[in-house]
């Protein structure tokens, strides 16, 4: 399967309408463990992103990524417009020009944003944040691609690793970001990173998945 520029456009906007139908659960997360604000922050710019998709629609996966990238880092407050937009910006740079890609591509693409998450965010895994949603999905993706699987396959694969590794931010301590701030009071909480992420991949398989539960861990 190819995917061409209409595809990306799609994802996008279902992209931009899970993090709009999610914004006030973000923010709750986020009202936790953080700055009160990631709903709030990402809707406003994945809204802006979606302004600028039919003056795209002639252009190359790479312009359009890189478009997307440049908004978020413009729009989006707090970590995670550097992290998002940088990782939207790596993929952009590899497909520049580009106007279908298959499986290996996006497998390659994503593996270029996922180590522009971790250099912006001087971030590795188990630290509570996006990466411990997004790292598994892309390793799961990029083994399904080698293997042989269909993108579709491959989409769906990564998606149930990209849920998994959100859930196990619960029982995690964050040593990064505000959240680090709490210390122990930290654990039982659900990333609210990895849950845009998880919501993020969703739009990629390109269907709208019910709400994650966020179990909580009471703290004595």
């Amino acid at each position: 399967m190819q995917i061409t520029v209409d595809h990306v456009i799609r994802f996008l906007e279902r992209a931009a309408a899970l993090i709009r139908d999610h914004a006030a659960e973000l923010t709750e997360l986020d009202t936790v463990i953080g700055d009160a604000d990631h709903g709030t922050n990402l809707n406003r710019g994945f809204s802006a992103v979606v302004v600028k998709l039919d003056a795209l629609q002639d252009g190359d996966i790479g312009t359009i990524l890189d478009v997307t990238g440049k908004t978020l880092l413009a729009t989006v407050g707090g970590a995670a417009g550097p992290l998002y937009g940088t990782a939207f910006r790596r993929a952009g740079a590899l497909l520049a020009g580009r106007y279908t890609i298959d499986g290996a591509d996006i497998a390659a693409a994503l593996e270029v944003a996922l180590e522009g998450i971790v250099e912006r965010g001087r971030v590795q895994r188990g630290e509570k944040t996006m990466l411990d949603a997004i790292a598994p999905g892309v390793d799961t993706f990029r083994t399904a691609i080698v293997q042989g699987q269909s993108l579709e396959e491959a989409a769906r694969c990564a998606l149930v690793a990209v849920e998994e590794g959100m859930r196990a931010t619960i029982p995690m301590q964050a040593t990064k970001g505000r959240a680090a701030f709490l210390g122990p009071r930290s654990i039982g909480h659900q990333d609210p990173g990895a849950t845009s992420a998880y919501y993020i991949a969703c739009a990629m398989v390109g269907f709208d998945a019910d709400p994650p539960s966020h179990q909580t861990t009471e703290m004595h």
